[in-house]
Order: C-alpha cells, then structure tokens, then sequence
C-alpha cells in the first residue's frame, strides 16, 4: 500500500470511491457528517491546490495545524503531506510556519503566525464561518472552494514515512474502524492508524461513553479504539 500517508489514502480511497470513508459525529452538537472517500479526496486536492497555488508552497515548507479531530482537519493533513509540507499538529503557536491552519478559538489568542492563516469555524456540512473573520485570517472554507478538485502536481509525502510505522505499530484492524477522539487526539491514532491498516474511519468526538456500542453497530464497525 505504499509507505507514505497519501500513498496509504489513494490506496484505500482507490478501492471504491463512492463508498463512505470518514463519518463525523460530535456528541456535543448532534452532528453527523459522511464523507465518501471521493468527496474527502476533493477536500483534499483542494487544499493541496490552494496551499500550492495559494500560497506558494512546496515541499519543505512547514504547515502548522491547531485544529481539533475533525473530517477538515483530516482534509487539511491530508492537503499538507500530499504538497510535501511539513506539519506541526497541536503546537500551542505556530512559530516558524509557512502557513497556519486554526480553530476560531486558536485565531483568537492573537498569537504571532506567518502571513498566510486559515480559521476554520468547524460548522455542519462544511459552511462557511458565521460572523466575522478575525482580523489577518482567512476563511478556510470560502478559500479553499475556489481551488479545484483535483491536484496535478505528483503525490509528495516525503518525511511522512516515520508517521506510517507509527501507525502501523498500533496494529488496528481494516475494515471499518470507530475511533473515540477523546481516548485519541493525535492524528497518528485516529487518521493514519485506520488509514495504515485500509480501514475507514467513523471519528467520534465529545463522545457520550453510552453511544459508542450502538453506533459501532449501526456504523458496521468492525472494531473500536
């Protein structure tokens, strides 16, 4: 399956496109959001796209993300490590960046950043921010709609190959995986993990402990982490 993350996401995607890949629920909002594989990898190449196109990125260059477990954070990732950036996930600035992706609560500390920063309000269905964007931000969203759905430049991934043998140490399971966010922040564990044993994913977060055996069931999960 190849031995860098976005080599491991064409491989499981490439399966069956149509298939749902990532379902999204927040227990703390009642939000449930599925994405197939083919509708992530339009996420995807966009982000590739703007950070490239965007941006002028390329590989080296270093991506912080201070985002939560989310299907955009994974659609951010994803973007980053297919362009060769570097990432920088959960760092409390993002100090040395060439680019800067943030949870609206991240933007608002007023932290120093790099020129280029994106805010992502995190809403249902992928909307767009409500209200104002903080000052020297952007709105992922209504930016990354403008780029398109598929990237043309060669799948990068280099410097992601330590993260895929962490991954592959977790030894999960395929098929479909249900991650309890809570239990597993780091994107290793709940995005590379699945993604290392061709297995996709329903990410749980602010997770009610007495939902998870009954959504394993109606998500046809075939293990739980």
């Amino acid at each position: 399956m190849g031995n860098t993350v976005p080599s491991l996401f064409a491989a499981v995607v490439g399966k069956d496109p149509s298939l749902p890949f990532l379902t999204f629920y927040d227990d703390a909002t009642g939000e449930r959001t599925e994405l197939s594989g083919a509708t992530l990898a339009n996420w995807v190449s966009k982000t590739a796209n703007l950070l490239v196109d965007g941006c002028g990125l390329g590989p080296g260059d270093v991506a912080a993300v201070r985002l939560p477990p989310h299907w955009q954070t994974a659609a951010i990732l994803l973007g980053a490590w297919t362009v060769g950036l570097k990432v920088d996930y959960g760092q409390p600035t993002a100090a040395g960046a060439d680019v800067e992706f943030a949870s609206l609560a991240a933007a608002e500390t007023g932290a120093p950043g790099p020129a280029d920063r994106y805010v992502l309000g995190l809403a249902p269905m992928g909307l767009p921010m409500r209200g104002d964007t903080p000052a020297g931000w952007a709105d992922y969203v209504a930016e990354v709609r403008q780029f398109g759905d598929h990237y043309p430049g060669p799948a990068g991934g280099s410097g992601t190959e330590d993260l895929v043998g962490r991954a592959r140490a977790l030894d999960y399971s395929g098929g479909r995986l249900l991650v309890d966010a809570v239990a597993h922040p780091d994107p290793v564990e709940w995005l590379v993990g699945p993604l290392a044993a061709g297995a996709s994913i329903v990410l749980s977060v602010n997770t009610d402990p007495e939902k998870l055996a009954g959504r394993a069931e109606s998500e046809g999960a075939t293990a739980v982490r």
